[in-house]
């Protein structure tokens, strides 16, 4: 097995980085030809996203997307079973049925037999387990060898540095769950490649090393001997006639279905011969030339990063800080939806050093959310509103030293700050309006701040001619009516040369999200000031003590901060209605940082097979809850799901329709207690690798409704 790479954690977040970057600039444009896009775009050589001038999928860069969305979410399987050597495609579909949010989340619901990835989920919903769910046998040629197989690999093969067998191997298993022939190759040659990219630059070496795990007869290993050949036969100097040769031979037109993998794999081969060790022309052959732009520009992006580093990311124009780290993994488990490159590069990391039966590293600063420890990462932060520095008293970035815990720190520069003129810099911790109009694919999320957590963060300040600014945390909340208001915790006073730490409880909001977390930077001087603060960390954790309830009658964003796991989530009556027309849905809403509280509600059954509420809840399929049925005229139970159900206790409970119940479970270490009507019913001690070690809180119900007036978290 090969040693770790030194520089392991920077590539992988080189890798996060370029696949964002390729994912984030065709998509605008996705399913174009090259003709199309050089009418009416031209040329792509950098983001179009703002192009109001043409009929793009969206007019917002940082998006939901399925490229994302799915190479991110996927590889959390590694975690969910303590990372085997051998993670299966059963367990890898299994992470399907827990994180996939059925017609919302993650994919293009097409249809069966139309989307791939729709038709194998409903294969896995019904029981169908992978890889069967994905097999030509089942689903036909023309469905399973479609593109999906291969957007998904980049995870797989960034927790194999160096390894590219277990890369092609996890690749395999992930790319059967869905798929099938020739696009469980295209995943295999791919992550292989990758893989090997952390520690060989060279372009054909890379080739044969993804080759070495395609059969010589498929028509993936034809395409990439035909692509190689042209590029030979002109000295890599045109590839707009490899382009055109690649359209004759291996073109839309030749095969069926919405998207199938053997052309685009012949662009990201393209793009991967004839932009050499430029990004900037990578990026442009590969977006110019058309086809599903985003996945291959995804895939080849990340492929670059892994390869160069950071510093091949930066040369040339500035791809980065309009990205500023930021991205979407919509899925069930929403407290992991709004994140960011840092954050998912470090369970990457994990996984790399798990499997490689390594060492892991220490987190970062202690483990903060926000450290800033790569060059150039901003973890969302930008000055308030997004505004140029032109035009902004404030500018945002990374920068060496200023730390007390690390290298690395984010400078906040202000000039000529004027008194009452407040400068702003803040990271989201939900999505904004915008976000409910994101095209495709829908956003599935809960914020990631709460009341009642405390955040802390460490400043050091360089306030230029004996100055003083006052400094403060804040946070945006989603107000009457979906405006935005501000809390502030308290100011304080700052000079040259001084460290501070502050710490802010938050506040009870009235039951709306939080949107962000920001500092605020006040000067005092009227001739104005200047100077610097430097962000060394900013963190939260642990459970909130929080009330959820519907807080007036006219806002909205308050209910897209529940995943709605459910046929129906209604509010206009008695504050939360939750139904499922068959089988189990619930809402939840919270983060895996939840590890000690209790959860408390008073629901009423209106009519249901089974009902009752959940704490810990990691997903569709992972969490414990108190459930009530019919069985036996009437029962209630303790479970902990893990993808199955484990009964941790039981008894007999004859409940009724139209009545209420007040419940309450109090999960605490391995400890979970459970009351109804404030009477204790159970107590258990869970413990060993099947136990939940943190998660949402949860309204569970099973053909039928519930309702609810509101949920209560309180952290212990």
């Amino acid at each position: 097995m090969a040693a770790i790479p030194h520089d392991y954690a920077e590539r992988v977040y080189a890798g996060v980085l370029g696949k964002l970057i390729g994912v984030y600039l065709g998509r605008p444009f996705e399913g174009w030809t090259y003709e199309r896009i050089l009418k009416e775009l031209g040329p792509i050589n950098y983001y179009v996203h703002d192009r109001h001038d043409v009929a793009l999928r969206n007019h917002q860069l940082v998006v939901t997307d399925d490229d994302i969305a799915g190479t991110f979410a996927f590889p959390r399987a590694l975690a969910d079973n303590d990372y085997p050597r051998h993670l299966s495609a059963e367990q890898i579909g299994q992470a399907w049925l827990n994180y996939v949010v059925e017609e919302k989340s993650i994919f293009w619901w097409g249809g069966i037999g139309s989307s791939t990835e729709h038709t194998a989920f409903l294969r896995l919903k019904a029981g169908i387990p992978a890889p069967r769910s994905g097999s030509i046998e089942l689903n036909g040629r023309t469905v399973a060898e479609q593109i999906g197989a291969q957007i998904f690999i980049d995870g797989w093969a960034m927790v194999s540095p160096g390894n590219p067998e277990q890369a092609a191997w996890l690749a395999e298993q992930a790319a059967k769950v869905s798929h099938d022939g020739e696009a469980v190759h295209a995943a295999k040659l791919l992550a292989a490649m990758e893989a090997a990219a952390f520690v060989e630059g060279d372009v054909d070496k890379l080739l044969g090393t993804g080759l070495d795990f395609v059969p010589k007869d498929s028509l993936i290993r034809r395409v990439v001997e035909d692509v190689r050949d042209w590029h030979a036969g002109d000295n890599g100097h045109d590839w707009q006639r490899t382009r055109a040769l690649i359209a004759g031979r291996y073109g839309y037109d030749k095969f069926a279905g919405n998207c199938h993998v053997i052309p685009n794999h012949a662009l990201i081969i393209l793009a991967l011969l004839y932009g050499r060790n430029s990004f900037q022309e990578t990026m442009h052959i590969v977006n110019t030339a058309g086809w599903d732009t985003d996945c291959n520009a995804g895939n080849i992006g990340c492929l670059f990063g892994i390869r160069s580093g950071l510093a091949g990311l930066d040369a040339g124009p500035d791809w980065r800080t309009p990205v500023a780290d930021r991205m979407y993994i919509s899925s069930a488990d929403g407290g992991a939806s709004v994140t960011d490159a840092v954050i998912e590069t470090r369970a990457l990391v994990v996984a790399g050093h798990r499997l490689a039966g390594t060492a892991v590293p220490e987190a970062p600063k202690g483990g903060a959310r926000f450290h800033f420890s790569f060059p150039g990462s901003l973890q969302g932060f930008a000055c308030e509103g997004g505004a140029p520095a032109t035009l902004h008293p404030l500018s945002v970035e990374n920068v060496a030293g200023h730390s007390r815990r690390g290298e690395r720190s984010l400078a906040l520069g202000f000039r000529r700050l004027a008194p009452g003129r407040v400068a702003r810099v803040s990271s989201p911790t939900f999505f904004g309006k915008d976000g409910l109009t994101m095209p495709t694919y829908q956003m599935v999320a809960c914020p990631t701040l709460y009341p009642g957590q405390t955040v802390d963060c460490g400043l050091a300040a360089d306030v230029l001619g004996g100055g003083t600014v006052s400094v403060r945390l804040y946070a945006s909340v989603f107000a009457a009516g979906d405006t935005l208001a501000k809390i502030h915790g308290e100011p304080h006073v700052v000079g040259t040369r001084a460290d501070v730490s502050l710490k802010w409880r938050i506040p009870d909001t009235g039951g709306y999200p939080i949107f962000d977390i920001g500092l605020e930077i006040e000067a005092h001087d009227p001739r104005g000031t200047d100077g610097t603060l430097y962000l060394d960390w900013l963190h939260w954790d642990g459970a909130p003590t929080v009330t959820f309830r519907r807080p007036d009658p006219s806002s909205e964003m308050w209910k897209h901060a529940w995943v709605n796991d459910a046929s129906q989530f209604q509010t206009r009556w008695e504050g939360l209605r939750v139904t499922s027309s068959a089988g189990q849905g619930f809402i939840a809403q919270g983060t895996r940082d939840w590890r000690d509280y209790e959860v408390a509600t008073t629901m009423t059954p209106l009519l249901a097979e089974a009902w009752g509420l959940a704490a810990r809840v990691q997903g569709r399929e992972r969490y414990y809850a108190l459930v009530f049925d019919r069985v036996d005229g009437g029962r209630v139970r303790l479970v902990r799901r893990r993808h199955s159900e484990t009964v941790l206790a039981a008894r007999a409970f004859s409940w009724s329709l139209d009545q209420a119940y007040a419940l309450a479970l109090r999960v605490e270490g391995n400890t979970i207690r459970a009351s109804i009507d404030g009477k204790p019913v159970f107590e258990v001690q869970d413990s060993g690798s099947d136990m939940l070690s943190g998660g949402a809180v949860a309204l569970l119900v099973d053909t039928g409704s519930v309702s609810a007036q509101e949920v209560r978290v309180t952290a212990i």
